[in-house]
């Protein structure tokens, strides 16, 4: 996968330099570009934002080095351009796999007060994050690129080892144990250590379902339980 990112702020992706995803750059599974949108300003003064029209507080990033890096990154990349901000549906696993699956993604990453309105005219999706604020696009596509780029075959090693993660299936995971077996007067479960992979399944569906209720019931609303499920439910010796 290719992905151009179009910011203010380059530096601040040098985070992909390491971990899973600078491993998967070094195997040239995925490609990772960042285009500076002021080295596509006019202006002399590398100037790429302005006061709003009407009045109101702070600076507005203009549509001219905006679309002009947008076009100049449409050479080399055809895929869909990606603006991080509020307006955007709130980003989710289901579709962080629909965008693996693309060759080529570009991502705008505002700033200040936000974009000029007619640079929507040049973009594909938005997208957010939540209901919160944060300093730039940048914060926000960086967890947005690693969760896309994650699920990219081959990048993880272990290609199925995503499918048992939190959100995979609508589900949070279960619990996670390794050694020592006693920590602070904590076991792990004895069910663990049985060697029994039935019965050992069998919990952590039991135990995912049991968290997600708890925890987020709003996506436990939305499950669809199986006969087993609600016979693992039932169970009391899982």
């Amino acid at each position: 996968m290719k992905i151009s990112i179009l910011t203010l702020f380059p530096d601040m992706f040098s985070i992909f330099n390491n971990s899973i995803i600078g491993r998967a750059r070094e195997n040239e599974l995925v490609k990772i570009e960042c285009i500076n949108i002021r080295d596509y300003t006019l202006s002399k003064h590398k100037k790429v934002d302005d006061s709003p029209y009407g009045g109101g507080a702070g600076m507005v990033m203009g549509p001219q080095p905006i679309v002009d890096s947008i076009k100049a990154s449409k050479i080399h990349n055809k895929g869909k351009v990606i603006f991080l901000g509020p307006r955007g549906e709130t980003f989710n696993q289901k579709m962080a796999s629909e965008l693996s699956k693309e060759k080529e993604l570009i991502f705008l990453c505002g700033h200040y007060e936000g974009i000029d309105e007619r640079v929507y005219g040049h973009i594909d999706m938005e997208i957010s994050l939540g209901d919160f604020i944060v300093t730039g696009g940048e914060m926000a596509a960086i967890p947005v690129i690693d969760s896309i780029l994650r699920l990219v075959p081959g990048v993880l090693g272990k290609e199925e080892s995503f499918m048992e993660e939190s959100y995979s299936e609508g589900l949070l995971e279960y619990p996670q144990y390794t050694r020592p077996e006693e920590y602070e007067g904590h076991k792990v479960p004895q069910i663990l250590l049985s060697g029994h992979h039935e019965n050992i399944r069998k919990w952590r569906r039991k135990k995912s379902l049991l968290i997600t209720k708890e925890r987020r019931h709003d996506l436990y609303k939305k499950i669809v339980l199986s006969k087993e499920d609600l016979k693992i439910l039932n169970d009391e010796k899982l």
